[in-house]
């Protein structure tokens, strides 16, 4: 999770190494014209002997049962860190739209609350069952899964793009038939109907993707590793020391933030808006607001990102905004409102748009041909002998299985999910969403949803093997095309504005939840986890994000009546932009004001033609529409504690 994320896949320190070394030992096993290493000679140990194994390790403590492994203290933990951790990415969903990885911490932090659990129990005597690596994958899993319902399910954009709100700040689809205010009831229903449908969709596909393609996923990756290496003694006294440095800084961040709130009287006073700067920087929304979490996001997100925010905020509220500002009333008209689509919020807008648009289908199409060029080598090295003959006409060996990895294919593929739950699932489940949803939004029809459903697993197969590859899902990327695609379906008479934030949705909940499941089942497989425990887990974690996730967010709702607002503490930007998304694929581009058009095409060009490797462009367009305080926080304490 995350979840985003979703930006949610960096990890620092020992665990970065290990997943480096692993990442290069499978790409070398993959390759179809590696040979295996010559034969030891006078005795010489081997490869596999003088390579540190992880299971050999573990070879002394016996695998528990997949029933063994879903243990009620494992789920009671991870109901309360699923609502840490929702809050969390609820609040950074609704705030920046920057969501850092997680994963490590829900890791870290389950196995920190069960081991104490076990400790007090085991002082007097009552400890049945020892705390395994896979009771913490098991954790991990469920706490990723919950915590994703919270961006996934669309709190930060489309969901909150429907409502009043956001459709208040257009003048074009703000009607009754392109609004839906959120509430708790329907958003709980309308979660369960299409978060669950991905858990089941690439299911049948985990032993190709994870044994035979040797995916890496290196999120889930580092993750195992991590979990490996706190159930060792020396493990066990490192994640006693984070724990207890996170301790003195979540205490740090709280006296802070009470220390704040004696100097806060308005919206616009006190430390949370600090005219570092000067006067005329604040006026154009430059500022320091001392938020202890923009400087952990800061410090989780890689450099390229950091600078990518900060970049974006000086180009666009530092320069293009104020430049034209100064042709209102030539570009467009100066009677209009800062909040008008035909005015100054049109340029905001989809200027960002089309650098997210630009930027994320340049990584589509590169993660299109990666996919479809990775799975023709697989096929040609499954088809190739299994003695292949080399350049000089001798015959070669194929590389041998280490014992680590015998251990986990073995243990990976004994406990079966059954072909028939996994096809017999997903049909289920998307007969009762295609009857049940066009319920809760009439404008999306069930003939839409049944195409949706049945391009979705494409989709989302597309995204699991990028993810593996790459560490990078484009969930946003497939929920924007859905609103496209079906916005212009709809039409604008019909409700195309929230038929195409519905599909959007739907599309999501998909692609993420498949891509977190394959994510997870890597975990698993370095952990010795039983896939069948962690497809449990996933379902009985994603059914408490569905509970769990909405609540907070109607928490954040009701308290706060600026909540998608511009320029509020809670702008969340990506909703009016996902909004903004809907109305031009139904309306298109006739609307837009002088010149707004010529700069979308050049902006769009550019992001699609960035050098590779470059994938900040989506945090960039993000901060290109909203105001950039903060930047001080999420970038400056970066330099300072990294250097």
């Amino acid at each position: 999770m995350a979840t985003a994320t979703t930006p949610r896949e960096h990890h620092g320190g020992a665990s970065a190494d290990v997943e480096m070394v692993e990442a290069s030992e499978l790409r070398r096993r993959s390759k179809p014209n590696d040979r295996a290493p010559p034969p030891p000679q006078d005795g010489a140990a081997t490869e596999e002997e003088e390579a540190p194994s992880v299971e050999r390790v573990f070879a002394d403590k016996p695998v528990p049962s997949w029933r063994e492994q879903l243990t009620v203290r494992a789920f009671a933990v991870s109901f309360f860190l699923a609502i840490m951790f929702s809050v969390i990415v609820m609040k950074l969903n609704l705030t920046t739209g920057i969501i850092p990885s997680l994963n490590v911490s829900a890791g870290l932090l389950g196995f920190f609350f069960v081991r104490l659990w076990t400790a007090a129990i085991e002082r007097v005597g009552l400890l049945r069952q020892p705390f395994t690596r896979q009771e913490n994958t098991v954790i991990q899993t469920c706490v990723v899964a919950a915590y994703d319902i919270a961006f996934s399910g669309g709190f930060g954009n489309y969901l909150l793009a429907m409502s009043e709100r956001i459709a208040g700040q257009a003048t074009e689809a703000n009607n009754a038939q392109n609004i839906k205010n959120p509430h708790l009831g329907w958003i709980i229903g309308f979660l369960f109907l299409v978060s669950f449908i991905g858990l089941f969709g690439l299911v049948p596909l985990r032993k190709i993707m994870i044994i035979d393609y040797k995916l890496t996923y290196p999120s889930g990756t580092a993750t195992a590793y991590l979990i490996n290496g706190f159930h060792t003694p020396e493990g066990a006294k490192i994640a006693a020391k984070q724990v207890k440095r996170l301790g003195i800084f979540f205490v740090l961040s709280f006296f802070w933030g009470f220390f704040q709130w004696f100097y806060t009287a308005t919206d616009d006073c006190g430390f949370h808006k600090f005219p570092s700067l000067g006067l005329q920087a604040y006026k154009n929304t430059f500022f320091f607001d001392f938020s202890p979490t923009y400087v952990g996001v800061g410090m989780i997100c890689p450099h390229i990102v950091n600078i990518s925010v900060l970049l974006g905020g000086i180009l666009s509220w530092g320069i293009m905004w104020p430049l034209i500002a100064k042709k209102r009333g030539t570009w467009f008209s100066a009677d209009l409102l800062d909040s008008s689509l035909h005015g100054m919020q049109s340029y905001r807008v989809f200027i960002a748009i089309a650098l997210i648009l630009g930027d994320g289908l340049y990584n589509f199409l590169k993660m299109i041909v990666l996919t479809a060029f990775s799975l023709r080598s697989q096929i040609k090295k499954k088809n190739a002998s299994t003695l292949p003959v080399s350049d000089d006409g001798t015959v070669t060996t194929t590389a041998a299985i280490s014992y680590d990895e015998e251990q986990r294919n073995e243990l990976f593929v004994k406990d079966q999910i059954p072909w028939y739950v996994a096809y017999g699932g997903y049909v289920a489940v998307a007969a009762i969403s295609i009857g049940t949803v066009p319920q809760i939004i009439p404008q999306l029809k069930w003939y839409q949803i049944l195409v949706a459903y049945i391009v979705a697993p494409v989709l989302a197969f597309c995204n699991a093997y990028g993810t593996g590859l790459t560490d990078w899902s484009l969930v946003t990327t497939y929920g924007k095309l859905a609103i496209f695609a079906f916005g212009a379906w709809t039409g604008a008479s019909h409700g195309g504005v929230l038929a195409g934030l519905t599909a959007c949705g739907v599309m999501m909940s998909i692609v993420s939840t498949a891509a977190d499941l394959m994510q997870d089942f890597k975990t698993g497989y370095l952990t010795l986890a039983s896939p069948r425990s962690m497809f449990i887990s996933q379902v009985i974690g994603t059914g408490m994000g569905c509970v769990i996730a909405p609540c907070v967010f109607w928490l954040f709702y009701r308290a706060f009546d600026d909540i998608g607002i511009n320029g509020s503490d809670y702008p969340a930007p990506n909703a009016t932009i996902f909004r903004s998304i809907a109305i031009l694929g139904v309306d298109g581009f006739s609307s837009l004001p002088k010149n707004c058009l010529l700069s979308l095409l050049r902006i769009l060009c550019w992001g699609s033609c960035r050098q590779p490797g470059k994938r900040s462009g989506a945090q960039e367009g993000v901060k290109i529409y909203t105001d950039p305080n903060g930047y001080g926080n999420t970038f400056l304490p970066r330099i300072i504690f990294c250097y």
